[in-house]
């Protein structure tokens, strides 16, 4: 049977902590914590589980803070929740039968990851894989039986394990601040904290947030070779001049995406914009553009229940202003088929 360390790392954590590791805590055979700078009970009910208490400078980087914290482990795999996750009953009994027989070429176990509550930022799926446990020392193999090369892929197990992410907030501005902090500091950011930062901004992103955030999104969409970070750029500044009612701006960079590569982030602002402007037959061209012509690549809202509620909303406004009696029946029955699709509209399985 394999040995398993738990690995967290913390910060302000009181209301949730308890919860996680109770959920977990009798099958690991130790329990390192991690704080980053907690001002609340979080330490204190850490101790009730490990003594294994460390303190770490919070320098805006949760890498470090991980890397950290895997240096403390002494066990054959660590396992490295986030204090808001929690494993139901279910998902414990296929986490202890796998403890019992885990082969040990095993590298990387992924599990589903489930947001649960409203508080979803990055996923457009009900779930998705994510690896959550780790063999702490890896064993280096020699492969092909000519021009022999040392495997350097892990092996990777996706099990059917299913965690339960039950954040209790939003988290969109400390990870905003990390996002602007690296960006200030490497100029760049990596291929997947591109996407990161624009599904984020798209997500959740309010007026301010993005203004922050425009000057770089801007010089990127005019810059870029790579046509999927083009399209986030022209998602972000899309969203960004519509919040600002910017008309000019909007319709510059949407009309290029429509001609050319449009997607449903860019069609629904461009709904919203017409929405503002009080022209619900316009908008409801771009809304439907949004559910039916295109596909979402930031935020699957966009182009599922978010383009449908823009939809009814554009129909009800219609039914609002002098109509023939023809054109009521119309609007009241397509609001019907709206609110039957919103009814039936769900998250991607994965």
């Amino acid at each position: 049977m394999a040995t398993f360390s738990l690995c967290m790392i913390v910060k302000n954590e009181e209301k949730v902590l308890a919860r996680c590791l109770d959920s977990v805590a009798d099958l690991m055979d130790e329990i390192i914590i991690v704080d980053t700078g907690s001002c609340d009970a979080t330490k204190e009910i850490a101790a009730r589980y490990t003594d294994k208490i460390y303190d770490f400078e919070w320098n805006a980087d949760f890498a470090a803070a991980r890397n950290f914290s895997f240096e403390k482990a002494t066990m054959d795999y660590i396992y490295a929740p986030d204090a808001d996750e929690v494993l139901d009953q279910v998902n414990h009994d296929e986490l202890a039968k796998l403890k019992q027989v885990i082969l040990p070429e095993i590298e990387i176990v992924q599990m589903k990851y489930a947001t649960v509550t409203e508080f979803n930022t990055v996923l457009n799926a009900a779930t998705e894989y994510r690896p959550k446990l780790f063999k702490r020392v890896r064993n280096f193999t020699w492969v092909d039986p000519i021009h022999e090369t040392v495997r350097l892929d892990p092996v990777v197990f996706d099990s059917d394990i299913v965690i339960h992410h039950m954040p209790e907030q939003l988290h969109s501005k400390r990870d905003f601040s990390i996002f602007e902090k690296t960006i200030a500091k490497e100029g760049v950011l990596s291929d997947k904290l591109t996407k990161m930062y624009a599904m984020e901004l798209m997500k959740t992103g309010d007026v301010a947030d993005l203004q922050r955030a425009f000057l770089w999104f801007e010089q990127l969409y005019a810059t870029t070779d790579n046509p999927q970070h083009r399209e986030y750029g022209a998602c972000v500044l899309a969203k960004c001049y519509r919040l600002q009612q910017d008309g000019y701006g909007l319709l510059k960079v949407a009309l290029k995406e429509v001609a050319a590569n449009p997607c449903s982030e860019v069609c629904y602002e461009l709904g919203q914009y017409y929405l503002g402007q009080h022209d619900p037959r316009e908008a409801s061209l771009w809304f439907i553009n949004a559910f039916s012509e295109t596909e979402a690549v930031l935020d699957v809202h966009a182009g599922g229940d978010g383009a449908l509620q823009g939809l009814k909303q554009c129909y009800e406004t219609l039914l609002g202003q002098e109509l023939s009696e023809e054109e009521k029946e119309y609007f009241q029955g397509q609001i019907q088929e709206v609110e039957e699709a919103i009814s039936l509209w769900v998250l991607p399985a994965e």
